[in-house]
């Protein structure tokens, strides 16, 4: 089926995942192709977006997507937009674009479809991003993710929970049990009334991807929208991302029981009824005592902004999901999901070089021989890799490598310098290097040249070592003329291994080791028992068990002892 566009709706719930999700679809709109006789890009954009006509009888194009958040969380945002509103001057488009210091207002009078109206929209608009490009800085000013959105939503993809707040003292969703119970009455009753107008407009939807908060009641919540997708839509592909901050401002020891209990619980239900379920997070580690929050060569950024973090988390996702989104020879949804999740292994874990560390103008052999000894990439679901671990299946994506080469130009009269060196295609390289590492393991791979473009107001968090494309320069830009990175090289891997027995296991013996009922008694209400909690521990535990390598032995130093107890 090349050629033909799987749709895809978009849930998030949460506030970071609404983070992380508008970083993520300012980098879909800013890959958006205006000009009418460019030629198409690597990736379908019909996959993520969806058209639509104003009242004034304009098409418009806007995310397929339902964003769920608590009362106050908006600010600058209104709950039903203003995109289909009636005016006066009803052949006019009003298009509201974030710039580093106001909101410009774009109006722009034309006839056709939306494609003629954004050319001459984004234009105007381009010219003002291009003169702040190296000037803006919103790490002061950004409070929620309404703050830096750059594109207009549907009326129907917000939807606000005003039972409880986003700020203050009172009314905190901060239990599983509360975001659980949420799923019933009005709330799940405007959730699928969201769904099926969202839903029944495809012609081939290939399913869902769901971004949800995982350490605070969302992960309650999302397991529940996750199971209502699974009853709902059977035979679609479900990928849920369970995305957590690295801190949170507000923090207390009580606070931090109720997210490892969240996150422990979260990953056991919303496993259960996704294609996937995978962990995004830069923090060191989700337990009660992380380590320091992952660092990226190349990259300056404060780990305690969730401006910056979510950034990051959002490029790797650009990266990630763009085999199920290409214009030709895509994979689909479910068929990503079947090859990470034989025999039950349901959560997979995800990696990333952030940026790839390219020499500008070298090849990609060069680049990898470099790392010869160990991958390039980092954790970004709190599990590292385990030396000498065995991997059942991986899909690894690199995206961003446009002019560069990516086999090395033949010498004549020298023997290549490495094996990497010989081959005659980009997959072949990647292939072999990959394989080094992971002999005999299943793998899946993408090489897309275009990259994700880093327009405002991505934030500028590269060091003087790269250069505009991302690629690392010879030699540093003189003090002060530092270009802005327009775009980044970024590598990276969806495994499903022997690394995540071990990091399972170990969620599970710190959950398991709280009692509740002593040290955070109201996290056990709105009907959740102990009992419950000590049933999904042992689903835990199950599932831990599954990523044992029998092999080495894996898990059988700590699981089958306790089975023997």
């Amino acid at each position: 089926m090349s050629g033909v566009c799987r749709e895809v709706v978009t849930l998030q719930l949460g506030h970071y995942s609404n983070f992380v999700g508008t970083h993520w679809w300012n980098l879909q709109d800013a890959s958006l192709c205006y000009e009418p006789d460019s030629p198409p890009g690597d990736l379908q954009s019909d996959v993520l977006f969806r058209e639509g006509v104003t009242l004034g009888g304009q098409v418009t194009y806007t995310p397929r997507l339902i964003a769920m958040d608590l009362k106050g969380s908006l600010h600058t945002l209104r709950q039903d937009g203003s995109l289909y509103e009636s005016g006066k001057d009803s052949g006019a488009l009003t298009w509201y674009v974030w710039t580093p210091s106001v909101n410009i207002a774009a109006t722009v009078h034309v006839a056709g479809g939306w494609r003629g109206i954004y050319a001459v929209t984004m234009e105007t608009v381009n010219r003002s991003l291009e003169r702040a490009q190296k000037m803006y800085k919103l790490e002061g000013s950004v409070r929620v993710w309404s703050d830096f959105l750059r594109l207009h939503l549907h009326p129907r993809t917000i939807s606000v929970i005003n039972q409880y707040n986003h700020d203050g003292e009172s009314h905190r969703l901060e239990a599983f049990s509360q975001g659980e119970a949420l799923c019933q009455g009005s709330v799940v009753e405007e959730l699928e009334d969201r769904l099926h107008f969202f839903v029944e407009e495809c012609d081939y939807l290939q399913g869902f991807q769901v971004f949800c908060d995982l350490t605070d009641g969302f992960s309650g919540l999302g397991s529940r929208v996750t199971e209502l997708l699974r009853d709902s839509y059977g035979g679609r592909g479900i990928l849920t991302w369970g995305l957590a901050p690295i801190n949170h401002p507000d923090s207390t020891s009580v606070k931090e029981v109720y997210r490892l209990l969240n996150h422990a619980l979260g990953t056991v239900q919303m496993a259960n009824h996704s294609s996937f379920f995978c962990p995004l997070t830069l923090r060191g580690g989700l337990g009660l005592r992380p380590t320091s929050p992952v660092s990226f060569n190349h990259v300056n950024y404060d780990s305690t902004l969730w401006y910056h973090s979510s950034a990051l988390l959002a490029l790797a996702l650009d990266t990630m999901t763009v085999s199920y989104r290409l214009r030709s020879h895509s994979t689909p949804m479910w068929q990503l999901a079947d090859a990470l999740t034989v025999s039950g292994r349901k959560v997979v874990a995800a990696y990333g070089a952030i940026p790839f560390p390219m020499m500008h103008g070298s090849c990609l052999p060069d680049a990898l021989n470099v790392y010869a000894d160990a991958l390039p990439w980092k954790p970004l679901s709190a599990c590292p890799e385990l030396d000498g671990g065995r991997c059942f299946g991986q899909s690894v994506t690199f995206r961003g490598f446009e002019g560069q080469n990516l086999v090395s130009p033949p010498i004549p009269g020298s023997p290549p310098p490495t094996s990497l060196h010989s081959l005659q295609s980009g997959e072949e390289v990647l292939a072999a290097y990959i394989s080094s590492h992971y002999p005999s393991s299943p793998m899946a791979l993408q090489l897309v040249s275009g990259p994700s473009k880093l327009t405002p107001p991505f934030p500028q968090i590269f060091s003087q070592s790269l250069g505009s494309q991302g690629f690392l320069q010879s030699q540093y830009p003189p003090l002060g003329s530092t270009p802005a990175v327009s775009s980044l090289p970024v590598l990276t891997s969806l495994q499903s291994s022997t690394a995540l027995g071990p990091w399972l296991a170990g969620t599970q013996k710190m959950a398991s080791a709280l009692d509740p009922r002593r040290v955070a008694p109201s996290f056990l209400s709105n009907g959740l028992e102990i009992s419950d909690l000590q049933e999904a521990m042992e689903q835990l535990k199950s599932l831990a068990f599954c990523y044992r390598d029998d092999s080495s032995g894996i898990l059988r130093s700590s699981s089958d002892e306790d089975d023997d107890d």
